[in-house]
């Protein structure tokens, strides 16, 4: 059991090194170019992966308050579009309705208008529907 771990910890420190190497971008490798880390690596097995590990990648934790220009923020968490919305709240006629709402609308005029006709009918006592 203890030579099987002997020999299974280096290898997954050394695909674990490696891989982390590949999926790194290039503007967080540290000291060496991405490819020569890769061949580090590779070749130098567990010196190479502990190298990895301690000198090879930008490990500082980012800040999220501080959001670069190219950096990705939720919606609700970005002062320019919410300062859009409200924008967009400002501009919008307050008497327009949506299509949906105009629609609804028409709707139910159109409701009352069969429920007038049919209390017509049966004022008249006329069960019998009306031809058009």
């Amino acid at each position: 059991m203890f030579r099987a771990l002997l020999f299974i910890l280096p290898l997954a420190l050394m695909i674990y090194a490696f891989i982390d190497c590949l999926n790194t971008p290039e503007e967080e490798v540290k000291h060496l170019p991405k490819p020569v880390w890769a061949i580090v690596v590779l070749l130098f097995s567990v010196v190479g992966a502990i190298g990895w590990i301690v000198a090879g990648k930008d490990r500082r934790p980012r800040t999220r308050g501080g959001a670069g220009a190219g950096s990705w923020v939720a919606p609700d968490d970005n002062p320019e579009f919410l300062k859009s919305l409200k924008d967009e709240k400002k501009t919008a006629r307050p008497d327009a309705l949506p299509d949906d709402a105009s629609a609804l609308e028409d709707w139910e005029a159109d409701l009352r208008r069969r429920e007038e006709e049919l209390k017509k009918r049966e004022q008249d006592g006329g069960d019998a529907p009306e031809k058009p």
